[in-house]
């Protein structure tokens, strides 16, 4: 089932580290089938306080997300974001197609 890393990042410093990571990251990637669902842009908020960037990157399989944020080809650039940007990563399985709301309930 396709998972996802998802970071809710704030407070990044648009600096020639976070350039050179995002140069980066795609190449660390493609190993593990993971693209990009979302990568910032802009956001319409309906409810609630929202600041910051939302990006989410899709991969088969929450094993394929974990070996790439593992990987020593991604754990090389991570302190270029890391010491630049603040915020919440994290890893979340997703739903197939016929997911309905009340299938959480069993």
């Amino acid at each position: 089932m396709t998972a996802y890393a998802i970071g809710h990042l704030h407070e990044v410093d648009m600096c020639a580290d976070i350039v050179e990571y995002l140069e980066q990251i795609d190449d660390t990637l493609a190993p593990f089938g993971g693209r990009f669902i979302i990568h910032g842009g802009q956001c319409e908020l309906r409810e609630g306080e929202w600041k910051g960037d939302l990006i989410v990157i899709a991969f088969p399989d929450l094993a394929h997300a974990r070996d790439w944020y593992a990987s020593d080809a991604y754990q090389r650039i991570l302190p270029l974001r890391t010491r630049h940007a603040r915020g919440a990563v994290f890893f979340i399985d997703g739903v197939d197609a016929s997911h309905k709301a009340t299938d959480i309930l069993r």
